[in-house]
């Protein structure tokens, strides 16, 4: 099957997007990734950085990422159950190593565990209205579970949310020591995740995977709509996003970050805008492809990362946990400098991906996985090819 270059540059900006974020979790500690004013009083700049990165980028490649990775449930239906279902449990156990071993932010472990409940409903599903009617329904689900944790937590401060100082002396010693305190804590943190995904979490995450799955399903993720269509829907969609996040963000600024109003309740409208912003910049792309592609420079590399996407995702934990962890940078950095490690992780990215599609069809863990899945699913292994 020919690649979607296209397919495979949006999923390159929802890869490399994603870092805007995670670099946070890298550097600071746990409670920073939600809360800016997780040391007390907070800074003017690291205000503005917290609140651009809500607006343009936090949830949103999140988001896009679960679309693609629903879009490509529904292409891998042809395939049949025994290898759908191989296929993400073995995506399932890389990400509870990942967690395990090396950061307890990993997504791959959600995303396999949801796609193993929903990939039936996108099999099942009579047609692209249902497909995404169900997806819809389920996202609005887990932002009212959302909701509902907020009325019900009350008004007493979580010390996860702003940790006294022998809190953050203990993170700082157990991320930089590594080894069994470091399995521990991140044991205690993959199931509170778990449990997190099965509460509230799991019914986005199910939802956004069914709206990616009708999208490819209807032929819009293959861009098959004009582009008049792609540019007006990409401008309406990310405008009515920002709107309603920005709402958020104004009512969490003023708020002080409190955690009933931060940590629940406002997250809904920056919930409430993701899907709409990350469809948004899918359309926007799409849209503008004709003079994205002319920058061979910069489409050509970004497609290469989105080919190689569960490489370059691992490759970034790598990277950043040996940077700050490894090499004594954690803790060091506001949020607004820590925008700066963003572009040489890139550079690498950008850089690693071309050059071993130079040689070889898929990245080193795409094509590990593929063998993996062949041989436990039976099918001949001789049909691929590295």
């Amino acid at each position: 099957m020919e690649r979607n270059v296209t397919l495979d540059f949006v999923r390159g900006v929802a890869i490399l997007g994603i870092l805007l974020l995670n670099i946070v979790a890298f550097g600071q500690p746990k409670a920073a990734y939600l809360n800016p004013a997780w040391y007390g009083e907070i800074t003017s700049r690291d205000a503005w950085t917290w609140a651009t990165l809500d607006l343009f980028a936090q949830a949103k490649f999140l988001t896009l990422f679960a679309l693609l990775f629903g879009a490509g449930l529904q292409m891998l239906l042809s395939r049949g159950k025994r290898w759908i279902q191989t296929r993400l449990t073995l995506l399932a156990l890389v990400g509870f190593l990942h967690c395990l071993l090396f950061w307890e932010g990993d997504i791959l472990l959600a995303y396999a565990l949801v796609g193993l409940v929903c990939w039936r409903m996108v099999r099942d599903a009579g047609s692209v209205k249902t497909q995404l009617t169900t997806g819809v329904v389920l996202y609005l689900i887990g932002v009212g579970v959302l909701l509902l944790l907020g009325i019900i937590s009350g008004d007493s401060v979580n010390r996860a949310w702003v940790p006294d100082l022998s809190a953050l002396q203990y993170e700082h010693f157990w991320r930089t020591r590594g080894g069994g305190e470091a399995i521990s804590n991140r044991l205690d943190m993959l199931s509170s995740n778990l449990l997190a995904i099965g509460a509230q979490y799991g019914w986005q995450l199910a939802g956004m995977m069914l709206i990616g799955a009708a999208l490819m399903r209807s032929g819009w993720l293959k861009g098959q709509f004009s582009l008049a269509h792609y540019r007006r829907t990409g401008l309406v969609l990310v405008a009515l996003g920002m709107l309603i996040n920005l709402m958020g963000i104004v009512a969490q600024w003023q708020s002080g970050w409190s955690y009933r109003w931060s940590a629940f309740l406002l997250q809904a409208p920056r919930e409430l805008s993701a899907p709409l912003q990350s469809i948004g910049y899918a359309a926007l792309i799409w849209g503008f492809w004709p003079q994205i592609a002319r920058l061979r420079w910069l489409a050509g590399p970004v497609a290469c990362v989105g080919r190689m996407a569960l490489s370059n995702y691992l490759l970034q934990t790598v990277i950043c946990t040996t940077l700050f962890w490894k090499l004594g940078l954690f803790m060091h950095y506001n949020r607004l400098q820590l925008l700066a490690f963003v572009p040489p992780v890139w550079l690498a990215n950008l850089l690693f991906s071309v050059f071993w599609l130079r040689y070889f069809r898929q990245g080193p863990v795409e094509w590990l996985w593929r063998r993996l899945t062949l041989h436990f699913a039976g099918t001949p292994i001789s049909s691929t090819s590295r």
